[in-house]
């Protein structure tokens, strides 16, 4: 987990820990370019798998491979060697609604 100068933790963070957040499971659907991730309170968030490289150049067999690693607050794909965390997809979840609500107020 990263800290700023001095020594806090950013707000997402907080909110993994203190509401224990956890990665429960992924299912993935390359045809559909679609990765949705599982959490242990029942939200679902969907991800474009063509949004990770690495992610993006596996077949489906390396992309069902994957094991939760420290304690459901990360994504490893030990053939594409690559790790993502729940940080990182909340991030995308918040851009996205923040990205959609500007474009809905443009309009």
């Amino acid at each position: 987990m990263s800290t700023s100068e001095n020594n806090q933790y950013d707000t997402i963070e907080v909110m993994i820990y203190e509401e224990n957040l956890r990665i429960e499971a992924v299912d993935i659907h390359p045809d559909l370019d679609i990765m949705i991730v599982i959490l242990n309170t029942k939200a679902i968030l969907h991800q474009n798998l063509s949004a990770y490289k690495n992610l993006s150049k596996g077949n489906k067999a390396s992309l069902m491979e994957y094991e939760l690693i420290a304690g459901g607050i990360g994504v490893h794909w030990p053939q594409l060697d690559e790790d993502l965390s729940l940080k990182g997809f909340l991030q995308e979840v918040l851009r996205k609604m923040v990205k959609s609500d500007k474009d809905t107020l443009a309009a």
